[in-house]
């Protein structure tokens, strides 16, 4: 049962967020770009676009700054997270093999999360805090097979770790035991031995990992169907990222705790664990208009394939089948929509503005807090200024609106059949007595809270050519 609880927690680190940074331009616009025509940046975007560059080479860096805030609200009362700042990133370097022939390389993080709860809140049994990092590098080739149209074809290779949190006792069914335990001082008039835990956990566990390389092909063609406009379309495949042998480590609230759930615990610490955590795949089509020469347009339509995550099966080395964890996620796919626009206000300066709208996969009777999954809203802003020939400099600003959710977590409640074994001990006392029987625990345990959600997202980013 120890295990059991235990692997809930690895169960988050495969709903973090899916990263939409992968440009300080592209952000500007509400991240839309398959399109487009990016140079360097096309290898994420669109592959099949970066055959249509003008310049012999290119290199293009951003560094993206996400601060998010949480808010659970549970039986009237108002939980929130202290989340540090995550800092996705994106290389890119692009180079002229001949004139309609392309090449280069470039490396993202398409996936990850960073949440923290703490330890002291009702939802600590489902999580207490999650960081995920996902890397993929991406070598590229790109073939303009004719004047207007292209095709193009990356690698993806790609890599992860996991570091999270999650209690391993829920503090409410804790209460109950230590109240149990208290019972036989209670019913003589002296003073109880043990004190209850209030909501902080009273045992935790800290699971780590790294993934083994996944790999993967991201496919696109852009068709300049007239001198104005442009049709896209782009497909990354599906990864899984597998953690072959993960550690776990047991911490306990206080001595107190570590006296009543070390000998059913510590065993732990000595189990590795095995489990595939899918990278699900991305299908986008869009499409981008010059109405006038100073102005663009342009909307995508991403598909993202979450509907393959049905469930996550976690295996403990060492440990009896019984430990082992085959948990139920029934995700669906879902849409993300982006539509942006850039304006030249100069020969120098651009200005940008856009809106992404990104659905949620979830299915909220297996909800878990580590990155709440909700549909968000997010408009932003940005603008590029070329002091040097050349040479661009790119910010961007970003707001994520999440829409609320209410979502049921259910985690193995491991005080239960400890708690009703004893209970068939004690309610015939309690009987002769006069006093009413104790209730048994039930062995699942569900948490169910309203979720709220914003972020903000600035970005900057550098670009040369020649």
């Amino acid at each position: 049962m120890a295990a059991a609880a235990a692997t809930v927690a690895l169960a988050s680190a495969a709903e973090g967020y899916q990263v939409n940074t992968f440009s300080a331009r592209q952000e500007g616009m509400g991240h839309v770009g398959v399109a487009m025509k990016l140079g360097s940046e096309s290898q994420i975007f669109n592959p099949g676009a970066l055959a249509f560059s003008e310049n012999t080479f290119q290199v293009s860096g951003a560094l993206s700054a996400i601060k998010s805030n949480v808010t659970a609200t549970h039986e009237g009362k108002d939980y929130k997270t202290s989340n540090k700042v995550s800092t996705p990133m994106n290389f890119a370097a692009s180079f002229r093999i001949y004139d309609n022939l392309y090449a280069g390389v470039t490396l993202y993080t398409p996936y990850g999360s960073s949440i923290d709860w703490g330890k002291s809140w009702p939802g600590a049994v489902l999580n207490e805090s999650c960081d995920l990092k996902i890397f993929t590098v991406q070598p590229t080739v790109s073939w303009r097979i004719l004047p207007n149209l292209s095709v193009g074809a990356g690698l993806m290779i790609t890599w992860g770790n996991v570091n999270l949190n999650k209690g391993l006792v829920s503090s409410a069914s804790m209460n109950k035991l230590v109240g149990l335990m208290n019972l036989p001082s209670q019913l003589t008039g002296q003073k109880p031995p043990y004190e209850e835990f209030g909501i902080t956990a009273p045992a935790s566990v800290n699971l780590t990992g790294d993934s083994e390389l996944a790999f993967g092909v991201n496919v696109g063609v852009l068709w300049d169907v007239l001198p104005n406009l442009s049709l896209g379309a782009s497909f990354r495949s599906k990864q899984d990222m597998h953690v072959k042998a993960g550690n776990a480590a047991v911490t306990y609230a206080n001595a107190q705790a570590a006296g009543i759930l070390s000998e059913k615990l510590d065993n732990l610490n000595y189990a590795n664990f095995d489990a595939s955590m899918p990278a699900p795949y991305v299908f986008t089509v869009g499409a981008s208009w010059r109405p006038i020469p100073r102005l663009l347009l342009a909307f995508d339509a991403q598909l993202n394939g979450w509907g393959t995550y049905k469930k996550l099966d976690i295996t403990f080395a060492g440990l009896p089948e019984m430990f082992n964890q085959y948990l139920t996620k029934d995700y669906h796919n879902a849409m993300t929509y982006h539509l942006g626009g850039e304006f030249a206000l100069t020969e120098r300066f651009d200005v940008r503005a856009g809106l992404m709208v990104d659905c949620s996969p979830c299915n909220t009777d297996y909800y878990n807090p580590e990155t709440p999954g909700m549909t968000k809203i997010e408009p932003s802003v940005g603008l590029s200024f070329r002091p040097l020939k050349g040479l661009s400099i790119d910010v961007a600003f970003m707001y994520v609106h999440g829409c609320g959710s209410s979502g049921t977590g259910e985690f193995d409640d491991f005080i239960a059949p400890i708690y009703n074994q004893q209970i068939g001990t004690v309610n015939p006392t309690l009987q002769a007595l006069g006093k009413p029987a104790l209730e048994p625990l039930p062995t699942t345990g569900t948490f169910k809270a309203d979720y709220k959600l914003n972020a903000i997202i600035p970005a900057i980013g550098v670009s040369y050519q020649f």
